[in-house]
């Protein structure tokens, strides 16, 4: 196996990470571990409740085979000094929505240098708890590049961090978190790209029917169970409507500011 290069900036990452789940006494477990692709490119397709799913797919990824995830991320992330500075330096993908070209082409070209790189193809955190409609953005990566799509689903890790919800600290420890890699999806030249991306979805999402009728916990009437299992999380309907309020907030705001 060729011997991966030395990159401080992202083993130090690694080992704050380590860190700090280790400190929150994070109980750990993951099924689908031998779908990790030990070399060569593959897109991670990754569910998105909370905000700490990369770090979390990324720890277990390390442990499992020490391989590195390029994640792709937003400008306005690259854009922030500390922030920024980190992500250029673990080799993060810019993702620039107002051109959006330039990042595909990064990312297909890191896929078929040999890179794992990671999506959302959500393209945003679910809060709801449910997997959204994806774009297609994950399967026309698989394809151009050559490499397959890794599914990967998350539970438990919104109850450290996510959207709309003030999680005191004493909550966050000792949280069972689950991970499910699934089997590769080969996306052939002649598929079709939004037949692959639904059928994606439904594989995504029975990964999290798994994992949540698995879990240690019973969650209902817990606000990180979905509506549909006795939670009271908001509904897809509810939760669309708060994310529209919201963008509508934030384009107010861009305008003010000129």
């Amino acid at each position: 196996m060729k011997r991966r290069s030395s990159e401080p900036i992202y083993s130090t990452a690694i080992g704050v990470g380590r860190t700090l789940f280790a400190g929150l006494r994070i109980q750990r477990s993951a099924t689908g571990l031998e779908n990790i692709p030990a070399t060569g490119g593959a897109v991670f397709a990754m569910t998105h409740f909370g905000y700490l799913e990369f770090a979390l797919v990324e720890w277990q990824t390390w442990l499992h085979n020490r391989r590195r995830i390029r994640f792709m991320a937003t400008k306005r992330a690259f854009d922030k000094p500390v922030v920024g500075g980190l992500l250029r330096g673990m080799r993060h993908i810019s993702v620039d929505l107002k051109a959006g070209a330039a990042a595909f082409g990064n990312a297909v070209t890191a896929l078929r240098s040999g890179e794992l790189v990671g999506v959302f193809p959500e393209a945003g955190v679910s809060a709801s708890f449910t997997v959204r409609e994806l774009k297609s953005g994950a399967a026309r990566l698989a394809r151009d590049a050559g490499v397959p799509i890794i599914p990967v689903a998350v539970w438990g890790g919104q109850r450290l961090l996510t959207k709309n919800r003030a999680i005191p600290l004493r909550q966050r420890f000792g949280v069972p978190v689950r991970f499910v890699f699934g089997r590769p999806i080969v996306v052939a030249a002649t598929d079709d790209i939004g037949t692959v991306t639904d059928s994606l979805r439904t594989t995504m999402q029975d990964m999290v029917d798994s994992l949540q009728a698995a879990y240690p916990i019973d969650g209902t009437g817990q606000w990180w169970q979905p509506r549909s299992l006795g939670g009271t999380a908001p509904t897809v309907a509810e939760a669309a409507e708060a994310d529209a309020q919201r963008e509508l907030r934030r384009e107010a705001e861009r305008a003010a500011e000129g």
